[in-house]
């Protein structure tokens, strides 16, 4: 590390610490006054605590968010299930910013699993599906048809062939049906994609957009929510869900997207502070074994660096 990213580092803790002080005692004059005589002492000062409070403010946004998240789930999802978490949250259950979104997922999850955790599952019609850190399904199966719904992650599925029922997966907008095939599903940040292992499936889409498509093994495609833009590709097969065994591969994907998937490895909130940082395009492959490192060679070469506020917290921004 360089002398001067070590001060900006120093600065930025310095001002992190004094942010705590007057968030948990507003009304003592103490953490105003020094405040106000820190910010003075120089710009660097003063632009590292307009960041920390730029970043205060994220959070915060972060909180109102995912309460109104749960207020519309509870809205239009009036069953027990829906009551017992509106109950938790009223409870004090949303004292953290970080537990409403995992309340949502669990309250529809049939199968998930924790940070840095990989999960095998034996689905019922003799498929498997795998699915990666932080992540969860839903499962619907009847007698006319096999449906998964990838709630948040990744996932791989060995599907097993049942000609009188298809096995469907959806995430988000697609719907991807399988063929006879092994295949992977990702979300990451709005950047979803499916991945062939071998096989075919059918890729379609619930809105405008995205025209069906169908991939063989080796094949890729990816649709950007924001955009409304797709692509692509072909890969070799080991690089296909390479996530269960460490590695992390890009492919002119969206910087937030891979932020997005390594951090499901690391605890906490992910927040990119520069939303045109974090849209900038990658390419190359990850060790997710020490996400920490894996996030400091993803945002280094587009001149970001990594911050961890607390245990809960890392901050990504452009130097």
């Amino acid at each position: 590390m360089t002398e001067e990213a070590s001060e900006r580092d120093r600065l930025f803790t310095e001002a992190t610490d004094l942010m705590i002080r007057l968030k948990n005692d507003p009304d003592n004059p103490v953490p105003h006054r020094m405040i106000r005589e820190w910010r003075t002492r120089s710009p660097d000062h003063e632009s590292t605590w307009a960041e920390v409070a730029d970043i205060h403010g994220m959070m915060v946004k972060i909180i109102t968010d995912d309460r109104a998240a749960e207020r519309r789930a509870a809205a239009t999802r009036v069953t027990r299930r829906a009551l017992v978490i509106a109950g938790l949250v009223g409870a004090g259950a949303a004292a953290s910013y970080l537990a409403v979104p995992r309340l949502l997922v669990e309250a529809r999850a049939d199968f998930r699993t924790g940070t840095g955790e990989i999960r095998r599952v034996d689905l019922a019609d003799g498929s498997v599906a795998t699915l990666g850190p932080d992540s969860a399904i839903a499962v619907q199966f009847t007698e006319g048809q096999r449906f998964i719904r990838l709630l948040q992650g990744m996932a791989f599925f060995d599907v097993a062939t049942d000609p009188n029922r298809p096995f469907r997966v959806g995430i988000s907008e697609l719907v991807t049906t399988a063929l006879g095939t092994a295949f992977e599903v990702s979300d990451g940040a709005g950047y979803l994609s499916v991945s062939v292992d071998h096989g075919t499936v059918e890729v379609a889409s619930t809105k405008p957009g995205i025209d069906t498509t169908r991939l063989s093994a080796g094949q890729w495609l990816a649709f950007e929510e924001r955009g409304r833009t797709s692509h692509h590709g072909t890969r070799e097969s080991g690089q296909i869900a390479a996530w269960r065994s460490g590695q992390l591969f890009a492919e002119d994907e969206p910087v937030s997207s891979v932020i997005a998937k390594i951090g499901r490895w690391q605890p906490g909130r992910m927040i990119v502070i520069d939303p045109n940082f974090g849209a900038q395009r990658v390419s190359g492959v990850f060790d997710v074994t020490d996400p920490s490192r894996a996030l400091q060679a993803l945002v280094h070469p587009f001149g970001g660096r990594v911050r961890m506020v607390g245990s809960y917290l890392t901050v990504i921004s452009p130097i």
